[in-house]
């Protein structure tokens, strides 16, 4: 067995016990050489062999971290926040920030298709998952519904079905990557001009009724958006 391997196996052995939990950083490259006992560019073999495998990650100015948790939806499934974190056995939070009702723009009312100017309301709030933030999300609905609704630790979709009969079906979403700012930055617990996934999104009842305006910004290393994507048969 090479020296390499038998840091690999070593390595694997100490993230599988959780000596370094997701989202911390390895010793580094110095020092972890000398805890297993090999040279710095057998070390980088073992290294690069989990970062091709997706157990580690690295950073050029940070070194190595152990990957936090990634969240995504399977593909062609839409599942609340909520649903995603339960599905890997994970608490979901969410702490209330905005709650506020306000005009809509020309651009929300058209989305949601109710008269310019007419009452929405805007909820914003930082989404975490056992307690690390992973998304700020701003959610733009009808005044009536959820109005006066406590919202914190909740699922959207659950409090619009329970409370108001309002079952969403289906999701017109796109996904664009831009670098978290300063502020956005502070919550996520991330550095400024880290990326971020921003996700803008119209949700839909089964008969083709918007019911929510969704905009959301997740950090970067902890979201996977996955789909299914068909061609579309063609005729020479």
């Amino acid at each position: 067995m090479t020296a390499s391997t038998q840091a690999y196996e070593q390595l694997t052995r100490d993230l599988t016990v959780g000596r370094y939990a997701p989202g911390t950083r390895l010793p580094g490259e110095r020092d972890l050489a000398g805890l297993l006992g090999v040279s710095r560019a057998t070390l980088r073999l073992a290294l690069s062999r989990l970062e091709s495998e997706g157990v580690l990650q690295r950073s050029a100015q940070r070194g190595w971290f152990v990957p936090t948790q990634v969240l995504g939806e399977p593909p062609s499934t839409l599942q609340s926040f909520t649903e995603m974190a339960r599905a890997r056995g994970l608490r979901p939070t969410a702490r209330v920030m905005v709650q506020e009702v306000r005009p809509a723009s020309l651009d929300e009312a058209a989305k949601l298709r109710i008269a310019p100017a007419a009452p929405v309301l805007q909820i914003d709030r930082l989404r975490g998952m056992d307690g690390t933030p992973v998304c700020y999300d701003v959610v733009i609905l009808p005044a009536l519904a959820l109005q006066d609704s406590d919202l914190t630790d909740k699922s959207l979709y659950d409090e619009l079905r329970e409370r108001c009969g309002i079952e969403v079906h289906r999701s017109a979403y796109t996904l664009v990557a831009e670098s978290a700012d300063t502020e956005l930055a502070r919550l996520l617990g991330i550095t400024a001009g880290a990326p971020v996934l921003v996700g803008d999104e119209v949700a839909y009842t089964a008969d083709g009724t918007p019911v929510l305006i969704g905009h959301n910004k997740y950090r970067g290393d902890a979201y996977r958006f996955e789909a299914d994507l068909f061609r579309v048969s063609s005729r020479a």
